[in-house]
């Protein structure tokens, strides 16, 4: 969607691949990005570091971990509640992140190296700059759509709303219910006068926590317009009509090309967006600063660990038995299928996610459904390969096969020979890594998931051909009330 590193800061092309040498530069070394913009509120903002030599020399391995120090106080407060983080890319770059526990008037943010400052450093933000829980939402969504630098268009959006040329919610509010609330796990949604409003179906609801949590953020940072829809709380898409048949649309975190589901970020990326520097330790920015050894330094096995929940993982952890030098590929837990020692080898023990990034060949592989671990695999340093499916998430429609990802076939006929192939052709292996990282950095990070829901509510609600309702039977969502410290919001409260 936009480029990590912008065009004001065109250090000449030829940079790019220079080692940079001695010590960053104060003067020369770039700060950007969305943390350094008081509107944009994430969970956990963040911003860049490019270290830069004196020579004008862009540093493409780690200057050491602790070459840039960052300082973040709110100059009016005697106490600032702000957790920081500076993590190391080691490719010259850094991804400092922080999380406000309280919301400040003003905050200064100071980027040194040594006892100087950096490039533009130190950086004065004019709030209110308001913390996650504080409920202040912007009520002109194209303000809060430019402050988040969101893209005009999403084109899996695109794609999937074409199948609804019109939404009639009292029509979908009777027909959904009939059609899958007695089989199926569904939340009924409302949203009005930025207020969520729930009903669910079916008995095994806790998964509508995650989609809560997202509502319930989002209409924390900006109106959201009226919308009535349906969230499949199950792994695989639901709608499995075909036009001219009346399409009912499906709000689900997986889509197939059987299916025609209107296709979100997965509860996984959701909840890490919200909870990072909070409960998970897996999440977007964390992969990033856990990369593994060098690309050169990378055991050349081929990796894999999970569960049994599809037949082609029988068939992989069969083929790494039969060339454990070539594919390293365990279960953690058996649970659909009945575990055979003999063919399938022991249980392993699980190990930390950051831990496969030892391994330059990362194998992903279907799942019940999509395997909701790409997102992060992409975000490594190592190549991945991935299964040819018919499942796939919001943004697979992006990735471009041999671009960023190496393909093979569904069945795992081929999986040797693409290894064999990554093996004889190491540094195009290396650049298919390099793209698929490049394209996690960009298009996957907390403010690209926001805009993504947001995007996908306004347009499904621009559809809407009747006015939602709060239908009989919903409760409303409550906002979060634990607030140590509660904000107060300067903007006129939504009626």
């Amino acid at each position: 969607m936009r480029a990590l590193w912008p065009l004001c800061l065109a250090l000449g092309a030829a940079l790019a691949a220079a080692g940079g040498g001695g010590r960053p530069s104060a003067e020369r070394s770039a700060v950007w990005g969305p943390g350094l913009r008081a509107a944009a509120a994430l969970p956990a903002r963040y911003f860049y570091v490019q270290a830069v030599d004196a020579q004008g020399l862009r540093f493409t391995s780690s200057p050491g971990e602790n070459a840039f120090q960052v300082k973040i106080t709110a100059p009016e407060e005697q106490f600032t509640r702000v957790g920081v983080q500076v993590l190391d890319r080691k490719d010259g770059s850094f991804l400092v992140r922080y999380r406000m526990y309280a919301s400040y008037k003003s905050l200064r943010i100071e980027v040194k190296t040594g006892d100087k400052h950096v490039a533009k450093s130190p950086y004065i933000l004019k709030g209110p700059i308001y913390h996650e829980n504080c409920d202040c939402p912007q009520e002109e969504s194209s303000a809060w759509l430019e402050e988040m630098n969101c893209p005009q268009t999403i084109p899996q959006i695109q794609r999937d709303l074409a199948n609804f040329p019109i939404v009639d919610p009292d029509k979908i509010a009777k027909e959904i219910p009939q059609r899958f609330g007695q089989r199926q796990s569904l939340c009924h949604y409302t949203i009005k006068d930025n207020e969520v409003y729930i009903k669910t179906y079916g008995e095994h609801v806790g998964f509508r926590i995650f989609m809560d949590a997202i509502l319930l953020s989002l209409t924390r940072k900006v109106k959201m317009p009226d919308v009535e829809f349906f969230v499949n709380l199950g792994d695989w898409p639901l709608e499995k009509r075909k036009p001219p048949q009346n399409l009912h649309p499906i709000f689900s975190w997986c889509g197939s090309s059987e299916s025609k589901d209107i296709v979100m970020p997965t509860y996984d990326l959701t909840d890490s967006v919200l909870e990072t520097m909070g409960r998970v330790s897996l999440d977007m920015m964390s992969v990033q600063a856990n990369t593994g050894p060098s690309w050169e330094d990378k055991n050349t096995t081929a990796f894999w660990r999970g569960r049994d929940s599809r037949k082609e993982r029988l068939e992989l952890v069969k083929l790494s038995r039969k060339y454990p030098e070539i594919i390293d590929a365990a279960f953690t837990n058996f649970f659909f299928f009945k575990h055979d020692e003999s063919l399938y080898g022991p249980i392993v023990k699980h190990i930390s996610f950051f831990d496969f990034f030892k391994y330059k060949y990362q194998i992903n592989i279907d799942g019940t459904v999509a395997a909701y671990r790409l997102p992060y695999l992409l975000a490594g340093n190592s190549v991945v390969l991935k299964q040819d499916s018919i499942y796939y998430e919001h943004f697979y429609n992006e990735l471009q096969p041999w671009k960023h990802y190496i393909p093979f076939k569904s069945d795992l006929s081929d999986l040797l020979e693409k290894l064999q192939w990554a093996k004889d052709h190491d540094e195009e292996a290396k650049n298919i890594a390099k793209s698929g990282q490049e394209f996690a950095r960009n298009n996957l990070m907390g403010d690209h998931i926001f805009c993504y829901y947001f995007k996908l509510f306004q347009e499904y609600a621009s559809l809407q051909v009747s006015e939602p309702k709060i239908r009989d039977g919903m409760e409303k969502v409550q906002q979060p009330d634990d607030d140590l410290f509660p904000c107060t919001c300067h903007r006129k409260k939504v009626q």
